[in-house]
């Protein structure tokens, strides 16, 4: 049962009215009703607050979608549900861009409509993943603490049950194939196959093989057919990563099945049918993309019946906390290290650091943390630095952890290695911004001055080099 709220219910249907209004009051909720659009609004331009906003799709006058986009221009951060008795994937997408939280398809079970409201209002539905860590398979999760991610969850959570393409947008380690598998496991499809192709990773040549398969003698090295990865995935969902970099040819193929669920193998003249749902993922400029036919523009429109854009990690720092002590939980348990703590000072430069590398940069940060143990450093590291560079070794800390979780025994040894030439770096960098001024430098690295003398003789920094380099990392 989700919280009792105060709701305004709008249909036109008296009978539909006092059905929903039933199962609604039920539950303690506070329930108003309007049986147009125009009342509905007049109600909140008078002054009424509702929590929740249930608003039938097909009305005489205003219909749904004109209410929803005025109720939206008027109160901004009103949540509306759709109700319809015709479940029209045209609707469901504007609905969506217009800023509905969700839509249900009439005759609805109770469980139904307690589930939607729980997700819009907190209830019990929404405390599953609101500002938590939500598993959704082996090593990947979804957090939405952010306003922003939370309303990107909502949407997700609604454009999963409606069968139409996605596009997902954002900066590089935004975290879009986790977006892509967040939509597959709240879909129909979620008992399907999920698979993964990047465009960018695999070969222009071989792509096409990889996608649509191929028949024994289709080229040399053919030996025997094999079927493709759009094969493989039939009744599922594929992820098209970095659907920028696929080559213009291979796009008008691409648009084919996106228009006619069909496709051939390569070197066969038969015709494959396949039920698959496409999530597109890039990080490029799609304008330019688009301006220089790097992109076709029929694809384009064809993959964006519903876009979702990621914001980068320094617009959603209120996950940074949640995220540091989940990798730090990962990372202690692949890596057999007890997990280090996370001490206000450490976590205040972790949110002023700006992240250009997202998610990814700030996995990475944590793996070189718990190697090198070294809290120092790793607030050292965060800081800005003239050159945009970082106080610690990044290759040979990953590198330390790497050879460590594959020899456990050596990984003492290996880190206290990567500890030295990490150390080594910082300090040579201490030193080039603050002009060899030991006393600056060991302020600025927070260590006593002696100490800061002991470390330049140890490993042997020489002032005549602008930046200490390593050998084992050039």
């Amino acid at each position: 049962m989700s919280e009792a709220a105060n709701i305004l219910l709008v249909d036109d249907e008296p009978g539909m009215l006092r059905y929903i209004r039933t199962l609604l009051e039920v539950d303690d909720h506070k329930v108003e009703t309007a049986s147009t659009g125009e009342e509905a609004l007049e109600r909140v331009q008078k002054g009424l607050q509702p929590d929740l906003v249930l608003l039938d799709l097909l009305m005489p006058g205003i219909d749904g979608l004109q209410t929803l986009e005025q109720l939206r221009q008027m109160k901004p951060g009103m949540k509306v549900i759709m109700l319809s008795c015709v479940n029209d994937t045209r609707k469901v997408v504007q609905a969506m861009r217009l800023g509905a939280h969700d839509y249900l398809t009439k005759p609805f079970q109770k469980a139904e409509l307690d589930a939607v409201i729980g997700q819009c209002i907190g209830g019990a539905a929404n405390h599953a993943y609101a500002g938590e860590v939500e598993e959704l398979c082996d090593d990947v999760f979804f957090v939405a603490a952010s306003p922003a991610m939370k309303k990107i969850r909502a949407q997700s959570a609604l454009v999963a049950n409606v069968d139409i393409p996605v596009l997902l947008l954002g900066e590089s380690g935004t975290g879009k194939e986790v977006l892509a598998r967040l939509i597959h496991k709240l879909s129909p499809r979620a008992h399907r196959t999920f698979l993964k192709v990047n465009c960018a990773a695999v070969p222009a040549d071989l792509l096409e093989s990889e996608l649509f398969g191929y028949e024994a003698g289709a080229f040399t090295g053919a030996t025997h057919a094999k079927p493709g990865k759009f094969e493989l995935c039939n009744k599922g969902t594929i992820l098209l990563d970095e659907i920028g970099e696929m080559p213009p040819l291979l796009q008008a193929k691409l648009l084919h099945v996106l228009q006619d669920q069909q496709f051939s193998r390569l070197g066969s003249r038969s015709v494959v049918k396949v039920d698959v749902r496409i999530l597109a993922a890039t990080n490029i400029n799609i304008p330019e993309a688009l301006a220089t036919k790097r992109l076709r523009e029929d694809l384009y429109y064809r993959l964006n019946a519903f876009m979702l854009s990621l914001p980068p990690l320094r617009e959603r720092k209120e996950e940074i906390p949640i995220l540091l002590k989940h990798f730090m939980s990962r990372m202690s348990e692949l890596y057999a290290r007890p997990p280090l703590p996370l001490s206000p000072p450490l976590m205040e430069a972790c949110l002023n650091h700006p992240w250009p590398g997202n998610l990814r940069e700030l996995s990475n940060f944590v793996k070189r943390y718990l190697v090198l143990g070294d809290e120092t450093l790793a607030v050292a590291e965060l800081q800005p630095k003239p050159d945009g560079g970082g106080g610690l070794h990044h290759d040979a800390a990953e590198r330390a952890a790497v050879a460590g979780a594959k020899s456990p025994g050596g990984l003492k040894s290996l880190a206290r290695s990567a500890k030295d030439e990490a150390e080594a770096e910082a300090i040579a960098r201490a030193l080039e911004e603050t002009n060899w001024n030991r006393k600056q430098a060991a302020a600025l690295l927070k260590i006593s001055y002696k100490a800061l003398l002991y470390k330049i003789r140890q490993y042997g920094i020489a002032q005549s080099r602008s930046t200490h380099r390593l050998s084992a990392g050039a």
